[in-house]
């Protein structure tokens, strides 16, 4: 079996602690709701254009979506402050509400399953996991799952650009321009 192979077997366990507490905590809203408030989290005040281009989806859909998410509470809208026509986006006390409890609920999840880990195989596991992480922000401009946590802002050294990569990036994107999607 090859290392990739090995790693798509493994991972599993943790993609299904993810979508668990995905499921336990975020029943309120579906998956394309979920994405949408984590970049709305990650970038506070985004306006309607940006987020459908953020999510990957039509301008009319995005719309929709927010439509929803207004509606659930989730989400709150005002005039732009450079534009009044522009319209940004926020969190509501609900949606900030329900992102640390899916949170916790991972986080409860991920401590139980190391607590059965040594010490040792726990630091190997993290040193992996940021090395793997460091590999795949320098060549993927968004990430395969909307499952795979990212960081506020990633570090210039991480960036193609910043190693001297030359490769054209897909659709014309850099990767400062990368979509990314922290979860929750």
């Amino acid at each position: 079996m090859s290392m990739a192979a090995e790693l798509d077997v493994a991972a599993a366990a943790l993609l299904t602690v993810w979508d668990g507490a995905r499921e336990r905590t975020a029943n309120r809203i579906s998956t394309a709701q979920l994405r949408a408030v984590m970049l709305v989290e990650r970038q506070d005040g985004i306006n309607l254009r940006r987020l459908a281009g953020g999510l990957d989806m039509l301008l009319s859909s995005a719309s929709r979506l927010c439509d929803r998410l207004v509606a659930a509470g989730m989400l709150e809208r005002e005039p732009g402050r450079a534009d009044r026509r522009e319209i940004s986006l926020h969190l509501t006390a609900e949606a900030r509400r329900l992102l640390a409890e899916l949170r916790e609920d991972r986080r409860r999840h991920l401590a139980a399953i190391l607590a059965d880990m040594t010490p040792e195989a726990r630091q190997a596991l993290l040193r992996g996991l940021r090395e793997f992480d460091e590999a795949a922000r320098a060549r993927v401009v968004r990430p395969v799952s909307s499952l795979v946590p990212q960081p506020e802002q990633p570090r210039a050294e991480q960036l193609p650009e910043a190693r001297g990569a030359t490769e054209p990036s897909p659709r014309g994107w850099s990767a400062g321009d990368a979509s990314v999607f922290r979860t929750a």
